[in-house]
């Protein structure tokens, strides 16, 4: 029976112990910002890229048509 008595005591040193401490890490929130930013940063430069290689793909003589068709 004591075991119960003591087992019973620390789990409500516990219980009391986490309601009274407050700081429990960041909010997922400002986590979730900063992640959807990186995606688009991430898509920004993916366009940009994109669009370069069209770009330099335009300045190819003949780029556009298929040699295996002539």
């Amino acid at each position: 029976m004591p075991l119960v008595h003591y087992l019973y005591a620390a789990v409500q040193a516990r219980i009391v112990e986490l309601r009274t401490e407050s700081d429990r890490g960041d909010s997922p929130v400002p986590t979730a910002i900063i992640i959807a930013g990186l995606a688009v940063m991430a898509l920004t430069i993916l366009g940009a890229a994109a669009a370069a290689v069209r770009g330099w793909d335009a300045l190819i003589p003949g780029a556009g048509s298929n040699p295996a068709s002539k």
